[in-house]
Order: structure tokens, then sequence, then C-alpha cells
């Protein structure tokens, strides 16, 4: 303090000559932006794959004349928003389908599924089962990991469905996935000529036990034609080829269509 105040007035002013006017403040660059939409919660579903029954024409006969009546006399009470029917063809190298057919019953989300699976409705959906599932079936819930799109109706959509048995590695599976398997789905798009993907990963049975199933991936084609010309090319077979480096546990790989009563 003691030579502070020896600084003489002169000085004082020499320094106030030399100083720099004082500068505005910078603008300020993070002020808040508008926060990106959140993104919707993803779709859930309940999926029902049969085993071959015993007989397929007393199945088809009560599927459509009962089950499936039934099945829309509920949709209010359960709340789904959307059914996809579907009867596979073959596998894909030809050989007679390992699973008979899959019912798929899509869920705006998770919570609208949990409420729906619980109603007296869906319990009288699930008792149904028995009187014509003679082979058995499998039946599950889970999440569309793409982005949801518009379901698909008729009769003459083709598709390969790839059911993934629960690898060894969940975590390696999923990022080999999504890194290097599902891009290069993506880069043969164009070539293979699917009009539609869809993803899906199982999280448990119905029953609440562990998921029997892994994930299930579906292409979709315009027309049984349309699916034989996609996999027959080289971007299709690379597809396939990419498989077992990350697969480790198993997968059914089968052709079918969707079908619906006119």
């Amino acid at each position: 303090m003691r030579r502070l105040a020896l600084l003489s007035t002169l000085g004082l002013l020499a320094l106030a000559a030399c100083a720099k006017p004082a500068e505005k403040p910078a603008a300020d660059t993070t002020a808040a932006k508008p926060a990106p939409p959140p993104k919707p919660e993803p779709m859930a579903f309940v999926a029902v794959i049969y085993n071959q029954p015993k007989s397929a024409a007393a199945f088809e006969k009560y599927y459509w004349e009962k089950h499936v009546p039934l099945v829309g006399d509920k949709q209010a009470e359960v709340g789904f928003v959307g059914a996809e029917l579907t009867k596979f063809d073959a596998t894909l190298d030809g050989k007679k389908p390992t699973y008979y057919r899959q019912a798929v019953l899509w869920f705006k989300n998770m919570a609208a599924l949990e409420t729906g699976i619980a109603t007296p409705g869906f319990k009288a959906i699930g008792d149904d089962l028995k009187n014509f599932a003679t082979g058995g079936l499998t039946g599950m819930i889970g999440e569309q990991t793409n982005e949801a799109s518009p379901l698909l109706t008729g009769d003459t959509v083709a598709f390969v469905t790839v059911i993934y048995n629960n690898p060894k590695d969940p975590n390696a599976f999923e990022s080999y996935y999504a890194a290097t398997h599902l891009p290069l789905v993506g880069q043969g798009a164009a070539e293979i000529g699917f009009n539609r993907a869809e993803l899906g990963k199982f999280s448990k049975n119905l029953d609440g036990s562990p998921a029997a199933l892994y994930r299930q991936a579906k292409l979709y084609f315009p027309n049984a034609a349309a699916l034989k010309k996609g996999t027959a090319t080289p971007a299709f077979k690379a597809v396939g080829d990419d498989l077992p480096k990350f697969a480790d546990g198993g997968l059914t790989a089968l052709v079918g269509h969707l079908t619906s009563k006119k």
C-alpha cells in the first residue's frame, strides 16, 4: 500500500492514457437452441410363432373361422393398433419351413402392451390357442429397434426373415450388428430390391420367463418374384455370408408371405 501511495498523479494519468478502451462483451453463442423433439417410443409387439401343426387344414379352418375373428373382436379392449399375420413357405434354402405361421400384434409402446396383455380379452385370445395350435408355439413380447413404418397388408407381400437364437455374448452381437451388419444390408438395399425392413428384439416370453429367441429381422418385397430375384443377388449373398460372424447362437432363415382374409 505504501508503494501505491507514492505513485504520482502524472503516473496515473499516463497509465490511463495507455489503457485500451473497454471491449464490448463477446456475443453469447451458447444461447439455448430449440431442443430436438423427443424420439417417439418404440412400438412394442406380441409375437406368436406357431410350430407345424398336426393337420394344416384343421389349423387353417379354425384359425380363420374362429381365432382371427376373436382377435378382431377383442382389439378395442386389448388395445393393439395393428396385426400382421404371416405364413412361412420354406427355409431360405428351399426346405420345409421350421415354423408354420407367425402372428404379431402391434402396440404403441411397451406400456400399452403391458396394459393390453393384462385384460380379459387378451386372456380369451390366449386360451383359444390350444384349440388349434396342435404343434405348439412360442409366444414372446418385444420392441421394434428400427424406425416404425406403416404396417403392410394384403396377400401379395413376400418377405425373408431371420430369427436369431440367443447369442453367447449379446453385447458382442449388438456391437457387430449395429456397426457392420446393418450397414451392409443398407448398402445392398437397392440391388436386393426390398422395400421395407423391420427389426425387432424379443425381451421375454409371454409368461415372463427369459425370451426363447433373441431377435428377428424381416426384409419385405413387393411380391414373390421380387423376393426370388433379390435373394439371388451378390448383395444378398454378402449379407448371408456375414451372419456367421456374429450370430454364434444360430438362426433360422425363412421365406414367407403376408396373409389376410379379403
